[in-house]
């Protein structure tokens, strides 16, 4: 192991804009590594940040969401959560996003950092912000946008982690904040304190 050994970020040398829609950003570079190569073909995909909620109800519960994803192809379960919105805190789009995928409504107080993940940091520019909600409640009407077609789903706490061992929740960022909010709240997921 090179212990002393320094890691340097590539010089980017040039940056174009090649992206086939509004909807998909794909920038190429041309970049030159520590060690001298140049690298003229570097595509990546600056998508913008993307935010999730965990939403317990007073009963333990989860607050999940099925929907088909397009670009696997599948129906998915996840926690609710969406692309952080133009003009709006991760906070703001966390808490809109929250309403509109289940019509559960909070406040920014009660939201507590899961903390965030890269998905693919190689070929994406995205980071996700997770957060979890205590004593969720459904107080308002979901508002979906025009490609989604949402189920709502409430199921025992426990149980949601067995799913994500299970594979049954198999989406990265869900995963991880299930996962994260297991092992700073383990009497929720039915975890010894040990």
């Amino acid at each position: 192991m090179q212990a002393d050994k320094e890691i340097k970020k590539w010089t980017v040398l040039s940056e174009e804009d090649v992206s086939p829609s509004p909807w998909f950003p794909v920038i190429k570079h041309t970049v030159q590594l520590a060690n001298g190569n140049v690298v003229d073909d570097y595509f990546f995909s600056p998508l913008g940040d993307v935010v999730q909620v965990l939403p317990l109800t007073k009963n333990n519960e989860v607050v999940l969401v099925k929907q088909y994803k397009h670009g696997m192809g599948e129906i998915l379960l996840e926690l609710p959560g969406g692309m952080q919105q133009k003009n709006r805190s991760v906070i703001e789009s966390a808490l809109n996003e929250l309403e509109e995928e289940t019509g559960i409504k909070t406040t920014a107080d009660k939201l507590i950092s899961l903390g965030k993940i890269a998905n693919n940091p190689t070929k994406l520019k995205q980071v996700t912000y997770g957060f979890i909600t205590f004593d969720a409640e459904f107080n308002a009407v979901q508002k979906l946008d025009a490609t989604e077609d949402i189920q709502v789903l409430i199921v025992p706490a426990p149980q949601v982690l067995q799913m994500a061992l299970n594979n049954e929740i198999w989406v990265t960022d869900s995963l991880n904040f299930i996962l994260k909010a297991a092992l700073a709240y383990p009497e929720v997921f039915g975890l010894d304190k040990r």
